[in-house]
């Protein structure tokens, strides 16, 4: 399969820049992956889609406001973008400026925050911060800004600081939302849990590589960017269980299914803690997610191709069309869908 097999012709206003001003006030395209039918509803409406004993596996990471701004000593402006925290005061991280700066460069930063770049690994720069009074994540809680997408062309807003955070988030560590998440509002959450739809959470901090295009034209050479992910004992416990009673698993976003299939490649799953960097595209056998619930994700990406592994690579591409036909709102802060997973195995022909 081709990267071009997976574009969408999109119009720039479908692109969600702000949130709904009520989490929950989302449309949802609901997806039948063996019949490829389709259910337009709001998400408010997900209640009636789930049985008591179901199981709703969330992924509770928090964004950290991973963006800052400064200049190098010459004066050179620079952005950062931390990719990921590795210790009390370092981090990896993208640098935006004029000149890539070189181990040794020192960096002067909002808030006062004094920093040096003291390495490299690939397109990302290893940074000790050098005036911290406590830990690195504290500090870009004070100064740092949210790492909005970039498709959303504008600055981050106080607003953002709630809005780009799911309501269940626990663990700090993400540059980007775990979008499908941000539709759960309390109430909501609570209603479910007294029907007896069962929660277990996972920990993926999602990185910047996200938004990174496919650059080769056969998925098959497409190497993924890895992430760490959590899978406790507890939440494999309540996969089994779900399974053992014959109720469904429902990943909450393409995040919460990369942990669980990644823990799940032996087939029964197990506990995990580590990197992963599976790549799921159509061909991909499901081993443990059952239905998924999902934003609507960028052309040719990665997780266009997940979900259409998932729900099979017609039904998902038809979907979009009627979804830009009927004008959802699209990615991050945009509308949700609901999709089934397709029983057959084999890769479909386009």
């Amino acid at each position: 399969m081709q990267v071009k097999d997976f574009h969408f012709e999109l119009p720039e206003e479908l692109i969600a820049r702000y949130p709904l001003e009520q989490r929950s006030a989302s449309r949802l395209l609901c997806v039948d992956g063996n019949s490829g039918a389709r259910v337009h509803r709001q998400f408010a409406d997900l209640p009636s889609l789930l049985q008591p004993g179901d199981l709703l596996v969330f992924n509770d990471t928090r964004v950290i406001p991973a963006r800052l701004f400064g200049q190098k000593a010459s004066g050179g402006k620079i952005e950062m973008l931390i990719e990921r925290v590795t210790s009390d005061s370092e981090a990896l991280a993208h640098i935006r400026s004029s000149r890539a700066p070189k181990p040794g460069t020192a960096l002067t930063l909002e808030g006062g925050l004094e920093a040096e770049v003291t390495g490299r690994q690939q397109n990302l720069f290893e940074v000790r911060f050098t005036n911290l009074d406590g830990h690195l994540v504290s500090a870009l809680e004070e100064h740092g800004h949210m790492p909005l997408p970039p498709y959303m062309n504008r600055e981050d807003q106080l607003s953002d600081r709630e809005r780009y955070q799911t309501v269940y988030n626990r663990k700090p560590g993400a540059v980007a939302a775990p979008t499908a998440g941000l539709h759960f509002d309390e109430p909501l959450l609570e209603q479910l849990k007294a029907m007896g739809v069962e929660q277990a959470f996972v920990t993926l901090h999602v990185g910047a590589g996200t938004f990174q295009p496919v650059k080769v034209d056969n998925i098959h050479e497409h190497h993924m960017h890895a992430e760490y992910i959590e899978v406790s004992e507890e939440t494999c416990a309540a996969v089994k269980a779900a399974q053992a009673r014959g109720n469904r698993v429902i990943a909450v976003g393409t995040t919460s299914v990369r942990c669980l299939e990644t823990a799940s490649q032996t087939g029964e799953i197990q506990p995990f803690y580590g990197d992963t960097d599976i790549f799921i595209y159509p061909g991909y056998r499901y081993r443990t997610v059952d239905a998924l619930i999902t934003n609507f994700h960028l052309p040719e990406s990665t997780l266009l191709m997940l979900v259409s592994a998932f729900s099979g690579y017609r039904a998902i591409m038809d979907a979009y069309a009627e979804a830009v036909a009927e004008r959802y709102r699209f990615f991050s802060y945009g509308d949700a869908m609901f999709l089934t997973r397709r029983e057959a195995t084999d890769e479909e022909s386009l």
